[in-house]
């Protein structure tokens, strides 16, 4: 419990950072970013669109190259 703490409070420091820049995650796998990142969007944001990009052609080659 205290870790999921400690990136919701960086989350949130992030969120009212008034020149933040895209958030990007990075963890290994099965560590529970998705599961933190949704909660976080369900309790900070009004809205929340989930987009998973994984085995998806087109969605890969918006990051390609």
């Amino acid at each position: 419990m205290e870790m999921k703490r400690h990136i919701y409070s960086e989350l949130l420091r992030w969120k009212q950072h008034a020149e933040r820049k895209p958030l990007i995650l990075l963890g290994a796998r099965q560590v529970g970013k998705t599961y933190i990142l949704k909660k976080f969007g369900e309790n900070e944001y009004e809205h929340l669109v989930y987009i998973n990009c994984h085995r998806n052609a087109f969605a890969e080659s918006l990051f390609a190259g």
